[in-house]
């Protein structure tokens, strides 16, 4: 088998599978950068550790693998605590950017309200991130050198797929505490498609029956339907499918050390098994046929 291609900018890391080998699927982890910039440390009144709790940590190493069956794989190299590229380009915070923000900021979503816009002023459950107020030209530099050369790239890797394809399939890549506040236990793993919108049924179908057959506990949706690279990338009608998964950090890390425990290895696998069937699908058009193969191997 071929090696992969690595190319690598200051935001991201692009593998690139071997052109015979490729599949019209892109993975992509935009939240398990650990590059903390030593002047955001400075500035923050978080530890480097305290700020990785918000981070989907490891993410990048569980599916990179990805990339020797044939998909495109891509990983940010920033933590979102300093920008967060699965946010709109300005959905900014007014009460952590000092200055008239711009006339075409987002500042009335849930996310912003939350304290998690696309430069965060919280991590975790409202812990302030900074002791005071950030410049608005600091948050624009941000937004300008790290987040939109990331999604300038992410588009035009899937723009690529999509020439040679005829379509392309975007998985967005997160991991999720294992318990909630307002869900309690979480499954193993949570499919978002927005409800529909961001990806064709049939592959959301299929992707969810594959990982059943894997033994994974599944839910669709709830609580976590899908961010803005979802909404923003999912146009299933002109042949750009996106959605997203979230994974049980129980499955692989001990949520208090953050360091990845014995079951990280077998996690890997049965992820990869999973990967490795959907790709060979994708790798021609879609059967109907097929779908209901493995949604009846999954019951």
């Amino acid at each position: 088998m071929s090696m992969p291609r690595i190319e690598t900018g200051e935001t991201f890391t692009l593998l690139h599978p071997a052109a015979s080998e490729t599949v019209p699927v892109l993975l992509n982890s935009p939240h398990s950068g650990e590059v903390f910039p030593e002047a955001f440390l400075a500035r923050s009144q978080l530890s480097r550790q305290e700020m990785r709790r918000a981070s989907d940590l490891y993410v990048n190493r569980l599916v990179e693998r990805a990339v020797a069956m044939g998909s495109t794989v891509m990983f940010a190299h920033l933590p979102r605590s300093f920008v967060d590229l699965n946010r709109e380009p300005l959905e900014l915070d007014p009460r952590l950017i000092a200055g008239t923000l711009p006339v075409e900021a987002n500042t009335r979503s849930l996310r912003v309200a939350g304290g998690l816009g696309t430069v965060p002023r919280v991590i975790g459950d409202q812990v302030e991130i900074y002791a005071g107020k950030l410049a608005l030209d600091e948050a624009l530099a941000r937004i300008e050198n790290f987040y939109l050369p990331y999604h300038g790239r992410l588009h035009r890797a899937l723009a690529e797929l999509h020439a040679r394809f005829g379509r392309a399939c975007l998985i967005d890549c997160h991991s999720m505490p294992s318990n909630s506040r307002t869900t309690g236990l979480m499954p193993d793993l949570v499919i978002g498609d927005r409800f529909g919108a961001s990806c064709r049924p049939e592959l959301v179908a299929l992707f969810e029956a594959l990982a059943r057959q894997e033994g994974f506990r599944v839910e669709r949706n709830q609580p976590y339907a899908g961010g803005y690279i979802t909404e923003c990338y999912g146009r299933p009608d002109l042949g750009w499918d996106a959605f997203q998964i979230e994974i049980n950090r129980a499955l692989y890390m001990d949520e208090r050390s953050l360091e990845p425990h014995s079951g990280f290895l077998d996690l890997a696998r049965r992820l990869e098994n999973m990967f490795a069937k959907f790709f060979a699908e994708q790798a021609f058009e879609f059967r109907t046929s097929d779908l209901h193969f493995y949604q009846k191997a999954a019951e």
